[in-house]
């Protein structure tokens, strides 16, 4: 598989490695971004790949608890601008206010849904918004709690909405020991809420490149392979503190130093009660969605040469 500069360019801001170390990388890989990551990591010149960016659209990811209901709802304009309007957020607000009462399984389905103080359906709205507002606007996910304790946090305005939810014992009020959690959610974007949830497909491959960075170490090498297995197998707390958000190390080190679960764990114990994380819901504004980008300068020179024409 042929690779281009372009790719280079992109194993270097994932791994922070330099740039003839990834062209190496990718010409012993033929190419695959995934290999070539691993082979720099054996080799001990990548501790960890970062995810990719990826291209933001505007809108807002929003979250909310409604009648003991938590919501999380991403809506999508063409700018940040008409995101940020009155209007808008409104329209995000009511929508959610619809997910929590009236349950629609997807999102054609909260289209014909009534929209709050309205004989109109979501979907007639949603033209309404596009006609005032000049933008065309899409729904384009959400889901919901509807049992234990939720609590919801939006950062930054809309870029991140997180919803956690909580078992909740004792009577105790949960907000404040969610809201943090939430926060963490956004911060450190766990891939997996708990180890156990990691597949062991995955376990397995960190396992094997454990092993191999100590094949490449001078140091490491002549050990014997089960010597070399447990090593690669006590390393794993790491790869899960990593990870995983209820081993990370809990962030607000000013309330609690330690993990996340530990931090959970003390705070329900002060204030009297047992609080168990469930699950989470986070969505990050445009995560996923390619957004055209323009060049103003190649732009403005074919509108010079047209003119010259």
């Amino acid at each position: 598989m042929a690779f281009t500069a372009q790719d280079v360019k992109k194993l270097r801001e994932m791994t922070n490695v330099g740039m003839m170390d990834c062209k190496a990388a990718l010409t012993a890989t033929d190419g695959d971004m995934d290999k070539a990551v691993d082979w720099l990591r054996e080799k001990g010149l990548a501790k960890a790949a970062k995810k990719a960016s990826r291209v933001a659209a505007e809108g807002v990811a929003y979250a909310t608890v409604v009648d003991g209901v938590g919501v999380v709802i991403e809506v999508n304009s063409e700018t940040d601008f008409a995101a940020k309007t009155d209007s808008f957020q409104d329209l995000v607000k009511n929508l959610a206010v619809v997910v929590a009462q009236q349950n629609p399984a997807d999102v054609e389905a909260l289209k014909a849904c009534k929209y709050p103080n309205s004989d109109l359906t979501v979907a007639e709205i949603m033209q309404e918004k596009v006609m005032s507002i000049g933008e065309n606007m899409q729904i384009r996910r959400f889901n919901r709690f509807a049992d234990n304790t939720s609590v919801a946090y939006v950062h930054a305005g809309g870029t991140h909405g997180v919803l956690v939810n909580l078992a909740v014992e004792g009577g105790i009020d949960a907000t404040e020991v969610g809201k943090n959690v939430a926060m963490q959610i956004a911060a450190m974007n766990a891939k997996y809420w708990d180890k156990s949830l990691v597949p062991q497909a995955d376990i397995d491959h960190e396992t094997a490149v454990q092993v191999a960075l100590m094949d490449n170490d001078p140091k490491m090498a002549s050990k014997p392979a089960q010597v070399k297995e447990k090593i690669a197998a006590g390393k794993l707390n790491a790869f899960f503190k990593e990870l995983c958000l209820l081993q990370q190390d809990f962030v607000r080190s000013d309330l609690f130093q330690g993990s996340v679960e530990g931090y959970i764990a003390d705070a329900a114990k002060k204030l009297g009660g047992k609080i168990t994380f469930v699950d989470a819901i986070h969505y990050t504004k445009g995560e996923g969605i390619e957004k055209k980008v323009d060049d103003f300068a190649a732009e403005v020179a074919a509108q010079v040469a047209g003119a010259a024409k």
